[in-house]
């Protein structure tokens, strides 16, 4: 579907996006960290310019993180990490989507080529590599060797997503994206400390 065409369609269904995240919430296996949006949050229109740029970048960041994270789950040689990387794409495409819905309930842009490459500058600096070199990195590596550079890349690439909530949280308005930025914070963290877990074991 053209992207234009989805913004319409993100729009009008807004409001049963967020009930349908809500639900999965409730569905998430134990112990899963998985964001929950309130059914009222995409709805809101009050917002400031904290509020448009976390929506902004934060859509790259997420869309980055679903590359690195569909990678791995035909080239990641453990389970563990290969069950990460599905999480992570199961959690952060609904979030993209919310994200653009709110944009365009707000009469905001959608990032553009402008926000993709000033990603690179602002919380997508991985191992000293943007999001190409990163992908590009992962995919000359197989084995243990692939999944150890891919848990190195997305704990610098979560890092950056926690870095973004923070200030979100702060300076923000609209408080589904405060919910969200909170969310993001709270599971970005335990995902880092368990990739972190995954680093430490003698397998990896």
């Amino acid at each position: 579907m053209a992207r234009t065409a989805r913004i319409t369609v993100l729009v009008s269904g807004a409001t049963a996006l967020a009930l349908t995240l809500a639900g999965c919430a409730s569905s998430a296996e134990p112990g899963t960290p998985r964001v929950t949006i309130t059914a009222s949050a995409p709805a809101a229109t009050t917002h400031n310019a904290a509020d448009t740029e976390f929506a902004q970048m934060m859509i790259v960041h997420h869309e980055g993180a679903v590359e690195m994270a569909d990678l791995v789950v035909t080239r990641a040689a453990t389970e563990q990490v290969r069950t990460l990387g599905q999480r992570i794409s199961a959690a952060q495409g609904p979030e993209i989507a919310t994200m653009e819905s709110w944009l365009a309930a707000w009469g905001e842009d959608l990032p553009d080529a402008a926000e993709h490459g000033a990603m690179d500058h602002a919380g997508m600096d991985m191992n000293g590599m943007d999001q190409g070199e990163a992908m590009a990195a992962l995919d000359a590596l197989d084995g243990e060797a692939f999944d150890r550079l891919f848990l190195e890349l997305m704990i610098d690439h979560h890092r950056g997503a926690v870095e973004m909530s923070t200030i979100q949280v702060a300076e923000g308005e609209n408080t589904g994206a405060i919910e969200l930025a909170r969310d993001i914070i709270a599971a970005q963290q335990s995902e880092i400390a368990e990739m972190e877990e995954l680093l430490a074991e003698s397998a990896l």
